[in-house]
C-alpha cells in the first residue's frame, strides 16, 4: 500500500528578507519558521530545507540499515544516525555526509560497513538524492 505523507510552507516577503512557516501535516507534529538566514547563515532556532533532509535521511537510512541487519541475522541494538546536509549559496546542496554508530551483537567492524553501505545505496531518500554525493562513516559502539 503506498502512502503520502503531506507537509506545506507559507511564505511571506522576499526571499532576503521574509520568512516562512513549515507545518507538518501529516504527523500534526507542529510548524517550524524558515527563513533564508536560517539557511545560509546561522540557524537561530530556525530549521531549513537542509536540516529537513537531513532528518528525512538519517531516520530512512537507520530503518534501511535495521531493517537489513534483521535480515542478515544480527538485528542492531541501537543504531545512532547523523545526516550533515551541505548548503553553499549559489551552488545548492553539495553533499550530505551520513555518519552511523551502531550496536550490532555478533557483527564485526567490516560487516557492519558493508551492512552500512547496502543501507546507504538502498533507502528510498538516499536514492532519491541521487544526484548529490552521499558519503558514509560506520563504526561499532
Amino acid at each position: 500500500m503506498a502512502t503520502t505523507r503531506t507537509a506545506h510552507t507559507v511564505w511571506e516577503g522576499e526571499l532576503l528578507t521574509g520568512s516562512g512557516t513549515v507545518t507538518f501535516d501529516s504527523s500534526g507534529i507542529g510548524s517550524q519558521p524558515v527563513s533564508w538566514p536560517s539557511r545560509a547563515e546561522q540557524a537561530n532556532g530556525k530549521t531549513s530545507p537542509e536540516e529537513l533532509i537531513a532528518a528525512a535521511h538519517s531516520s530512512c537510512f537507520s530503518m534501511a540499515l535495521s531493517h537489513g541487519l534483521t535480515g542478515a541475522g544480527t538485528p542492531p541494538t541501537r543504531l545512532e544516525t547523523k545526516a550533515d546536509v551541505t548548503f553553499q549559496p549559489g551552488e545548492g546542496i553539495t553533499g550530505i555526509h551520513l555518519w552511523v554508530r551502531g550496536e550490532v551483537p555478533g557483527l564485526d567492524e567490516e560487516g557492519f560497513a558493508a551492512a552500512a553501505e547496502d543501507a546507504k545505496k538502498n533507502c528510498p531518500v538516499s536514492q532519491a538524492l541521487t544526484g548529490t554525493t552521499i558519503t558514509l562513516s560506520a563504526e561499532l559502539a
